[in-house]
């Protein structure tokens, strides 16, 4: 296995007396699909934050390419290659494709002192990109919001790995997404691995994280409750442990005894 390009180490990060992580401690491989599990409230936003630079830890140690790092803003983490795709994805809808692919870096030619937008480096590249990631689009010009959600999804990814993305941190991509596009997008981070992205796949939903992770982390109010490689744990078990194990079999039986209570007092209940 290569050397982890992010690891951090005991990470803690308090909001006044509010304790978000406590003692977090996790390694990021590239060509991997690591998965941060946990429900609402369990510590992924923030540790991602961390990562992305927009939080700083109160205590703990932050390594990038095995150098400690305190990035000072988001900006000056995606300088050094983490790119983090959250779900609004900070695309325009009314803009057409090529211009939301390159909004930012967009591309220049010289004429003499002139300096211009190259918009046909930009069409073309952004036809050669998408199709790298199994995207055909018939036109470049059109706008970005008549793609669907799978596609738009898939045009962020690759449009990260174009800009020169190491780590990609994908924040709940599929959490909107209906089972095709769903699936479209999970196709698109098998692609981004095997280019050689280390890549953050944030969900609540095992049934997508499970097909497509290499590693598994879970957290629960704050801390991490799991820490699994893919041949150490089963589907069904890291439901359960997502879930919450104990918590799952109590709210089981609470469940059925209330089921059965309504079967009692209703005659016509099934």
């Amino acid at each position: 296995m290569s050397e982890p390009i992010i690891e951090v180490r005991g990470v803690t990060k308090l909001f006044g007396s509010v304790i978000a992580l406590s003692d977090v401690s996790l390694q990021v491989h590239p060509g991997e699909v690591t998965c941060l599990l946990g429900d609402n409230g369990a510590g992924k936003s923030t540790l991602i934050k961390i990562l992305c630079g927009a939080h700083k830890p109160t205590e703990g140690e932050y390594l990038f390419e095995g150098e400690p790092v305190s990035f000072d803003s988001p900006r000056e983490a995606l300088e050094r290659g983490i790119a983090p795709v959250y779900q609004d994805l900070s695309l325009i809808p009314l803009m057409s494709i090529w211009r939301n692919f390159f909004l930012g870096v967009e591309p220049e030619r010289r004429i003499g002192p002139l300096r211009m937008y190259d918009i046909e480096f930009a069409k073309r590249t952004v036809r050669e990109e998408l199709g790298k990631m199994g995207i055909d689009i018939r036109d470049p010009d059109q706008p970005v919001g008549t793609m669907s959600g799978g596609e738009r999804q898939s045009m962020a990814i690759s449009r990260a790995i174009y800009v020169g993305a190491k780590v990609l941190i994908l924040d709940e991509p599929t959490a909107s997404l209906g089972v095709k596009q769903a699936g479209i997008v999970l196709h698109h981070m098998i692609r981004a691995k095997r280019r050689g992205v280390a890549v953050i796949f944030i969900t609540h939903n095992p049934n997508h994280a499970y097909p497509v992770g290499d590693h598994f982390v879970v957290l629960r109010r704050g801390q991490v409750l799991g820490d699994y490689r893919k041949d150490e744990i089963s589907r069904q078990d890291l439901i359960n442990l997502m879930a919450g194990g104990e918590d799952l079999i109590e709210l089981q039986k609470e469940l059925t005894a209330l089921l059965g209570e309504q079967v009692d007092g209703d005659p016509q209940a099934p």
